[in-house]
């Protein structure tokens, strides 16, 4: 079963700039109902009416499209970062079919939601990583291997930094969907910023938040990240 999109969402896209290919809002709103039909067995989502959750979770995460497309070419790779129920990376998986996700999840369930919303959906261009972030930001296979991060509702910029920032290559980027403090939050992180070698590049204003952007100028020292709990016990 596919949701059909609201109006709502429909002209959001067109005022942001999102344009789709065939089939591909198909598939958005599959993902949406298999969501939703997920969230009556165990807690992925707060936001259960389909209206809604056509603006305030796959829009929000498309909102990552026009900027991410910028700055990524051809068979790039992007890590999304307490991927949870898949927002954004796997709206943003299906709208760029040329780009690889990993969706990093911790918790067991929902490692096995992705992998299986991956696979009802064919999306051939997503891999499902069950990991804590602060153990993959310190593996050589995922330390320092991705061309960009994203990030949504995962905690305070200086947490969030810390568990992205190592996962990306030098001169990469690491995208947050954030709220209307994201201001306030980039400045009680400027510490943790300086430790990681990172800077802020940008922040862009969307009709549900903010996208703080972050640049890696150098490596990551090799303390960061720190040991599993460290980064939310005692941000930097």
């Amino acid at each position: 079963m596919s949701l059909k999109p609201t109006d709502e969402f429909d002209s959001a896209c067109r005022a942001q700039g999102v344009e789709f290919d065939a089939g591909e809002v198909e598939r958005l709103g599959a993902f949406l109902s298999f969501l939703l039909e997920t969230n009556e067995r165990f807690n992925l989502t707060a936001v259960t009416d389909p209206a809604a959750a056509w603006m305030r979770h796959i829009f929000d995460s498309l909102t990552l499209f026009p900027p991410l497309s910028e700055v990524l070419d051809e068979g790039a790779r992007v890590i999304d970062v307490g991927s949870g129920g898949g927002l954004p990376g796997i709206p943003l998986a299906i709208v760029m079919p040329s780009v690889h996700f990993t969706l990093l999840e911790a918790t067991g369930k929902k490692a096995a939601f992705l992998r299986e919303a991956a696979a009802k959906l064919g999306l051939a261009n997503v891999t499902v990583l069950e990991a804590r972030s602060e153990k993959a930001g310190q593996d050589p296979a995922h330390r320092e291997r991705y061309d960009a991060a994203t990030a949504r509702a995962v905690g305070p910029m200086s947490v969030i930094a810390e568990l992205t920032v190592p996962l990306v290559k030098i001169g990469g980027r690491v995208f947050l969907i954030k709220g209307q403090k994201a201001e306030e939050e980039l400045a009680a992180a400027r510490k943790a910023l300086h430790l990681l070698h990172a800077r802020h590049e940008t922040t862009l204003d969307t009709p549900t938040g903010k996208i703080v952007v972050l640049d890696k100028q150098r490596k990551t020292p090799a303390a960061y990240p720190r040991r599993d709990g460290e980064p939310k016990k005692a941000p930097l």
